[in-house]
């Protein structure tokens, strides 16, 4: 037999796989209770070798939580111990430090045994919509306080579901229903994945994933080389300010560039928070190597040999290694922020590759809605509380060939919720969504557009929220000439203005309004072609006013 023929063979089973945990994910996304799932995509589905290192991912997912989980079999199966995995278990949990970074997110991971013999493990990672404690916020000052923390340990043990730990979280958390169908959810849908891998087996009469592995490996870590020695060898340096919560965040990356690999060291980075803006290494890790990939090696798919390249290190203690008990909710603003960071270290030595900076942190809001005592709902409706959320974005930076995408969620790749199931979820109407005019930095190459949202409590109810925006004192900067985008708003219809982060209370007469920032603009705006400053002013992306002091026309 060739070795041409076997490769395609193994290249067959490789597709194969990646299409097992595609559909693996779409289970997740099929029966999840909560709209950060099913309507977001705010999740990730993977295979893995018996060792817990990644074969292949979803495409479905975050990368937030697809190379954090990645590195968390690792750790379950570390803790729970080899001698103590059986067919029929199921592992769970949202431990910020092994895991995906905070208490709401939950990993699952399911040993997949043949004929009673180990061959991998299936895991997957969802956002829940509540986990007790504070709520999704960044208030707390100890992750003591924001939930319910879960250590590693068993679902289920041979098939029997674990009651009583089902049971203690029922009673832990503000919208029990949603949870636990959604942990549900999450057991069913590396179930599915496993399924579907023992149908794969025996199609291709394989009796363990061995071969394929090696075969995975080999060449990804081989193609992963290839890129990187193609590139400048030597250190490139960048830093970036945002807002953080009460002071602002300094965050600072060293990249060394050689052909064995690229290594991230954050040292000079912020100190860690007394707020829950701090990010666990695990995540800091998952981002990091994410925009590295994205830039460098974009082509090659997610697994842990293309990954094995990209190493980061960040001091202990400082607010992209925070160390436990660390307040960690709202990890992702700051997570989000990495790739950014990250990208403007390769634009040295990449400039015609590395994008300006964008929007990039999710405008993510949690909602609680509750009845006002004594007030009465509109005909037809009834009154409740209920805990909601939404995923908003701004605009993207703008590209070295191409503007910025629109309201796009990058680096995160979330989808928003539509209006229409965020309102099945609470009392509450969004009465404006739409592109903000004007919010996409000028250049060569215009930035993204954030956007303007409006809600309000639908009658007889008031809502707080908890905000965790960032860009409003720091907007996204453009590269090589291109302006800055605009900067967030935070306030209500009458003017007042809301603290960027934080629980407030938005009166029952009063509609919330977030204006969310744009994305920074690439190349001098005098470069521009006139066309497309024309067809911005046709679609209101940038009105006449600000065509002339921009782009001088």
């Amino acid at each position: 037999m060739s070795n041409d023929f076997i490769d395609v063979h193994f290249q067959i089973m490789w597709n194969r796989l990646i299409s097992v945990v595609e559909e693996q994910a779409l289970t997740l996304v099929r029966t999840a209770f909560s709209t950060s799932v099913r309507e977001a995509g705010d999740l990730s589905a993977g295979v893995f070798d018996s060792s817990g290192k990644m074969l292949a991912q979803a495409v479905t997912g975050t990368p937030g939580h697809v190379n954090a989980m990645a590195a968390a079999v690792g750790n379950f199966i570390e803790v729970l111990g080899e001698g103590n995995i059986h067919e029929g278990d199921v592992y769970i949990t949202n431990d910020p430090w092994k895991g995906t970074g905070h208490l709401l997110d939950f990993t699952f991971v399911t040993p997949s045994f043949r004929e009673g013999r180990l061959v991998g493990y299936f895991a997957c990672t969802a956002h829940v919509v509540d986990v007790g404690g504070r709520g999704f916020g960044p208030d707390a000052n100890e992750v003591y306080e924001e939930g319910i923390f879960i250590p590693i340990m068993k679902f289920a043990a041979r098939g029997k579901l674990n009651r009583d730990l089902i049971n203690i979280l029922r009673h832990n958390v503000r919208e029990a229903d949603q949870v636990i169908g959604d942990l549900h959810s999450l057991a069913a849908c590396n179930h599915i994945g496993h399924l579907r891998l023992m149908e794969m087996m025996t199609e291709f009469e394989l009796e363990s994933l061995d071969a394929l592995r090696d075969f995975i490996f080999e060449n990804s870590r081989a193609a992963t080389l290839e890129k990187l020695a193609a590139l400048p060898a030597g250190s490139y340096s960048n830093d970036m300010t945002v807002d953080g919560y009460d002071k602002p965040v300094h965050m600072k990356v060293r990249l060394d560039v050689s052909a064995k690999g690229v290594h991230a060291d954050f040292d000079g980075t912020s100190g860690q928070s007394a707020l829950g803006i701090n990010v666990p290494l695990i995540y800091t890790l998952a981002y990091c190597g994410y925009g590295l990939k994205c830039a460098l090696a974009p082509e090659i798919p997610n697994n842990h040999a293309s990954l094995e390249p990209f190493t980061v290190s960040a001091p202990e203690g400082c607010i992209l290694n925070a160390l436990h008990p660390a307040p960690v909710a709202v990890r992702h603003v700051l997570g989000h922020f990495i790739p950014d960071t990250v990208l403007g270290a390769v634009s040295q030595f990449l400039p015609d590759v590395a994008p300006a900076e964008g929007a990039s942190a999710l405008w993510n809001i949690q909602i609680s809605a509750r009845p006002i005592e004594g007030a009465q709902a509109a005909p037809g409706e009834r009154l409740q509380s209920s805990e909601i959320l939404m995923f908003n974005s701004g605009g993207s930076g703008a590209r070295p060939t191409l503007d910025g995408l629109n309201a796009t969620a990058f680096p995160s790749g979330v989808h928003a919720m539509s209006v229409e199931a965020t309102e099945q979820t609470g009392p509450i109407t969004v009465w404006r969504k739409e592109f903000r005019e004007g919010s996409g930095g000028a250049g060569r190459l215009r930035g993204g557009l954030g956007q303007v949202v409006e809600i309000k409590a639908n009658e007889g109810h008031e809502f707080w929220i908890k905000a965790m925006f960032d860009r409003v004192e720091n907007p996204a900067r453009g590269r090589q000439g291109g302006l800055c985008g605009a900067a967030g708003t935070v306030g209500l219809d009458d003017g007042t203005k809301m603290r960027p982060k934080g629980r407030q209370k938005v009166p029952a007469d009063r509609t919330l309004v977030l204006e969310l920032p744009g994305g920074g603009g690439f190349g001098n705006p005098s470069e521009r072609p006139e066309a497309d400053i024309r067809r911005d002013v046709t679609l209101g992306y940038i009105s006449p006013e600000q065509a002339k002091k921009d782009y001088e026309t």
